[in-house]
């Protein structure tokens, strides 16, 4: 049984999850980063084959986290697809279980730079960012301080290093006033939280969540 990790926000109460995925009880809210739908297939076009089986693998780690906290509301924080063409080349069972969750609840898609216009057909809400409450979603993190922002993008990952030996994995990265949450789409990589572009979004000291397979474990970044 996986166990989220509680944390506050700007004020608001929080959940971080193994997945990588939030979720805002107060507002029945699940938010996912950088899911980049098609990633695989994007790749076979430029000769780097991968098993072409991202996109269906993405979106039943989604909808077992649907059906788990049946949301209200769910918040794609962009790149949800890996380049503009991607969403027509999703298959009619990916159409499907887009759809089943599309009706369950309310999809926010967040722009994003590789898919900056999301298509309509999705259905669904379509913005560059939107403020709910204590919290405002982007995909790009602001240059500038941010209390209550979500944002995506830079795909944080930490090395945590035990007893001698290191591992490298997707993490949350925040210091209590804004957050940058990890990629969740299944090929997508990861830039390190002592990296200078997740380093300066923070003021102060930061903590990097980072995911294990059945908790996440915070850890000094």
């Amino acid at each position: 049984m996986s166990t989220d990790l509680h944390i506050k926000l700007n004020g608001e109460q929080l959940m971080l999850h193994p997945s990588g995925a939030l979720w805002w009880g107060a507002e029945r809210t699940l938010v996912f980063a950088d899911l980049h739908f098609e990633k695989g297939s994007s790749f076979a076009r430029g000769g780097q084959l991968l098993p072409p089986y991202d996109t269906r693998s993405t979106l039943a780690r989604i909808a077992a986290l649907a059906r788990h906290y049946e949301p209200a509301r769910i918040i794609a924080l962009g790149d949800s697809f890996h380049d503009r063409d991607a969403a027509n080349r999703l298959d009619d069972n990916e159409r499907a279980v887009l759809r089943e969750l599309g009706d369950k609840a309310e999809w926010i898609w967040i722009e994003g730079n590789h898919d900056p216009n999301p298509p309509t057909w999705l259905g669904g809400f379509i913005t560059s960012e939107i403020a709910i409450g204590g919290l405002i979603f982007r995909h790009l993190p602001s240059a500038h301080p941010a209390p209550g922002e979500v944002a995506g993008h830079l795909h944080p990952c930490a090395k945590v290093t035990r007893r001698g030996r290191s591992i490298r994995a997707r993490c949350f990265a925040s210091d209590g006033n804004r957050m940058v949450l990890p990629a969740f789409g299944a090929y997508t990589g990861g830039l390190d939280v002592r990296e200078r572009p997740l380093r300066a979004l923070f003021a102060d000291k930061f903590l990097a969540y980072v995911l294990g397979s059945e908790r996440v474990y915070a850890v000094a970044a």
